[in-house]
């Protein structure tokens, strides 16, 4: 299947030559503690030759200040090029995933917010003032939500299981001050059958599209929302992901010229990971789902 998908995209699809985002861009999300925190550990992981814990579930080794700063660039490359109209949107398998940290917290497998990151830049360049992030993966992206809680020009969407890790996402977590509305989370219990869970996901997209018209779009793809993820309990295949896209890029057509970012989060079993990515892809290039 693989070598039918490569030819499919050969035309459609450019791989970029990146370059790593800077200490500023980042410290415009998070705080200088934080990330001397990572670099302190990498720099132990590195000169003990082994995984080094910032908390239980969330390790570093000597690669990963290089790994996490690397995607947080290839975001930002992605978003010039999109400035300068080399190209029209942009899939990045970001590693670690970033939804989990919040301004001051590494967590949940995450390092630097990518998300987060890449939305600050965007307003800092003035490619866009009004950002949507739409988060499907299947834990609530409780750091992103708390980045921008406040903050009336991001607009975060979450679809997400629930109860489950974090714990937070609740639906009447909306926003505060002039973030108030800015935020909206779509709580879905565990083995929800497909069809409504595409039927919540336009239902709320169209109601944040509506409500927001965002002049650039960010998606967070969790793969763990595809069914048989061992951290996950849906029932998700890869073209409902195909369609959750292409949704996503007609409203992208209508409010932010086709600006659209897809970027990795989770995903626990590396060949649905390859599946959901060739489905997301495949949306992006304008063919049809795998």
């Amino acid at each position: 299947e693989t070598g039918k998908d490569m030819l499919a995209l050969h035309d459609k699809v450019a791989q970029m030559e990146v370059r790593s985002a800077t200490e500023e861009e980042i410290l415009r999300v998070h705080e200088r503690d934080l990330l001397e925190r990572v670099q302190e550990a990498v720099d132990r992981a590195l000169e003990e030759e082994r995984a080094v814990p910032l908390d239980p579930d969330t390790l570093v080794s000597g690669a990963s200040w290089d790994a996490t700063v690397g995607s947080s660039g290839a975001v930002l490359t992605a978003v010039d090029a999109m400035a300068k109209g080399l190209i029209d949107n942009a899939f990045i398998a970001t590693r670690p995933p970033g939804h989990h940290t919040t301004a001051s917290k590494a967590m949940g497998f995450c390092l630097f917010n990518h998300a987060a990151v890449a939305a600050r830049y965007i307003q800092d360049q003035n490619v866009g003032e009004r950002v949507l992030i739409v988060d499907w993966d299947v834990h609530h992206g409780n750091g992103t939500q708390e980045i921008f809680y406040e903050d009336g020009s991001v607009f975060y969407l979450s679809l997400h299981q629930f109860p489950h890790f974090p714990g937070t996402g609740r639906e009447d977590e909306t926003g505060e001050g002039p973030g108030k509305g800015g935020t909206m989370n779509v709580t879905l219990a565990p083995d929800t059958p497909r069809e409504v869970y595409r039927e919540r996901f336009s239902r709320a997209l169209e109601a944040a599209g509506g409500a927001f018209s965002p002049d650039f779009i960010l998606v967070s793809t969790g793969f763990d929302v595809l069914s048989g993820d061992p951290l996950g309990g849906q029932n998700v295949e890869p073209e409902d992901l195909h369609s959750f896209t292409k949704e996503v890029m007609e409203l992208a057509e209508q409010t932010a010229e086709g600006r659209v970012i897809v970027l990795l989060e989770g995903g626990y079993i590396p060949a649905r990971v390859g599946d959901g990515a060739v489905a997301v892809i495949r949306a992006l290039a304008g063919l049809e789902a795998p």
